[in-house]
């Protein structure tokens, strides 16, 4: 896994971690942590001809990005492009928090850092990455979609300007924020437990739906996979909770979309507008981050702006209701059943079950004739004792 297991650390009471492998280098909540990201091997010399190549002129503005396994080469490659080109940056790793605010024109994003001219821009720069096609790069291009990027691949030593259709990629996802603002119920995924900031993230998401006049479940499923979300079929969109390399699911082979948390905030809070800047880190939208929005008050019913669902065409309530109360009465989910004061639970996934036509195998108490307890088969399914015993 790309992310720290600080909950199997807490398991055997450590006192730090040491994480070998790929990293995401999203900070951990609580236990500090040593990354061995390893060394694979690189040809310094073939990176800095097929740089050359790619950017015949000297005064090019370039960034230059990296894998985890590549930024022990980063330095050597620094000096021998940097005398030839004034205009490129090298980014550096941040594991964990950085310390102190961000300088003028400094990037820190998906546990990178760099510094820019201030007054141009990002967009004005082109990026240059190191390192295998995978999900570490696409979520280079979906963040600084505005940059034209180009890659090295160590494994075959050749380079390429890239041409993922940034702007159809960024179709699908506002495609999914429809579908966001379409869905009744909408299921949390918890897709880890130890980046920092995952239980604000949360907290914020279930307010936000409780306001926008939906539904959610909180569910912790592992991994997801389109089997294990089949099993929920009343829940109609998906928010997965996860690391920024993870967070990008795609989900065409889902039985429900999966959107990320900025996509669902995307649909639900009407004073975040689409701004052509893409974010992946769920840390993004809490308090205090650079892309925080503050929901808007409450708006009364009769003084919403009509919304037409734009893939059915129905009308939609698109007003956030009033903040949920600062605390709630105890016992808020048992009612009365009836005049004998028997308690029941309100819950409406329960509701749901109820209107199956098929809830599983009954229990049928009662109906049931009692029988004595007969010895069954032996063996494994493929070759039972008594079924090899007939085919002899």
């Amino acid at each position: 896994s790309c992310c720290v297991d600080e909950v199997a650390a807490e398991h055997v009471g450590a006192e730090a971690v040491l994480h070998y492998g790929p990293a995401c280098l999203s900070p951990c909540r609580k236990l500090p942590v040593l990354h061995i990201f390893g060394q694979q091997p690189l040809d310094v010399g073939r990176c800095a001809e097929v740089f050359r190549e790619l950017y015949p002129k000297r005064q090019s503005r370039v960034v230059v990005l990296s894998d985890v396994v590549y930024t022990y080469a980063m330095g050597e490659l620094e000096q021998q492009l940097c005398p030839e080109y004034p205009n490129v940056v090298f980014s550096q790793l941040v594991c964990g928090e950085p310390p102190g605010p961000a300088l003028p024109g400094e990037v820190r994003q998906l546990g990178r850092r760099f510094r820019v001219e201030a007054g141009g821009g990002l967009q004005d720069w082109a990026m240059f990455y190191v390192g295998a096609e995978g999900l570490a790069l696409t979520n280079f291009m979906l963040t600084w979609n505005r940059c034209p990027f180009s890659s090295f691949d160590p494994a075959t030593g050749q380079g390429r300007r890239e041409t993922l259709n940034v702007n159809r990629a960024l179709m699908r996802r506002l495609y999914l924020v429809e579908r966001a603002r379409d869905a009744r119920v909408v299921g949390i995924l918890v897709g880890t437990l130890g980046v920092a900031g995952y239980l604000e993230v949360l907290q914020h998401l279930r307010q936000l739906l409780h306001r926008a006049g939906k539904r959610s479940y909180t569910l912790a499923v592992g991994k997801p996979n389109p089997a294990k979300l089949a099993n929920f079929p009343e829940v109609d969109i998906f928010v997965l909770v996860a690391c920024a390399q993870n967070s990008l699911l795609d989900s065409s082979d889902f039985y429900r979309p999966v959107v990320t948390p900025y996509e669902l905030e995307l649909a639900c809070n009407p004073a975040r507008e689409w701004t052509g800047n893409y974010l992946t880190d769920f840390r993004d939208l809490l308090p205090g981050a650079c892309a925080y929005v503050e929901l808007p008050p409450a708006m009364p019913e009769a003084e919403a702006v009509p919304d037409v669902s734009l893939i059915t065409g129905e009308m939609r309530t698109a007003h956030l209701g009033a903040p949920p109360a600062a605390q709630l009465p105890p016992s808020t989910s048992l009612a009365c059943r009836d005049q004998t004061r028997a308690l029941a639970e309100i819950s409406p996934a329960a509701s749901f079950l109820e209107s199956r036509s098929w809830r599983g195998l009954e229990q049928q108490l009662g109906k049931t004739p009692v029988s004595k307890a007969v010895q069954g088969r032996r063996g494994i399914a493929i070759a039972y004792e008594e079924e090899g015993g007939e085919q002899s």
